[in-house]
């Protein structure tokens, strides 16, 4: 049996209607950007599309958290690559690390903590995650030392990462 990745990555650009007049990517738009790369990730790795699920159990996660640090700026028609990894699950929700880079992965633009939680849309109710969902949180999380989104913002920064 093939191991699942761990890290999900794909690449975009950034597109001219969501950059400010600095030329650079609106702070508003940065979870769009990693939100849509995890949807897509999610299907092309672990086949997993979730709006059919929502269609067809009338499940899925909404956002109840999200955090996000700005390290370096990202600019109009910019390639980047975006990281994600699940960093921790409980039987009710999930906490997803994502990081925007340049193209080559030397500089760290965007660092992300966005914390989904299942939710049954025909009860409107805090769902259980099924066993077969516990077991690929388990098989592809990727815990970290930090403890919370300031101290691993704070490790990043201490790194230079460019």
């Amino acid at each position: 049996m093939n191991k699942l990745p761990v890290t999900l990555e794909s690449q975009t650009k950034i597109r001219f209607q969501d950059c400010d007049p600095f030329n650079h990517l609106n702070n508003g738009r940065y979870i769009d950007y990693f939100i849509n790369a995890r949807e897509d990730q999610l299907l092309k790795y672990y086949n997993i599309d979730i709006f059919k699920i929502i269609r067809e159990d009338k499940l899925g996660w909404v956002v109840s958290r999200s955090q996000l640090a700005y390290l370096k700026p990202v600019f109009t028609m910019e390639d980047i690559i975006i990281t994600t990894e699940l960093i921790r699950y409980s039987n009710k929700d999930l906490t997803v690390e994502a990081k925007m880079w340049n193209k080559d992965k030397t500089i760290l633009k965007s660092l992300a903590w966005m914390n989904f939680v299942h939710f049954n849309l025909t009860s409107n109710q805090v769902n259980v995650h099924s066993e077969t969902f516990m077991n690929l949180f388990k098989e592809v999380v990727s815990p970290i030392k930090e403890n919370t989104f300031e101290e691993r913002h704070l490790n990043f920064r201490l790194q230079k990462v460019n």
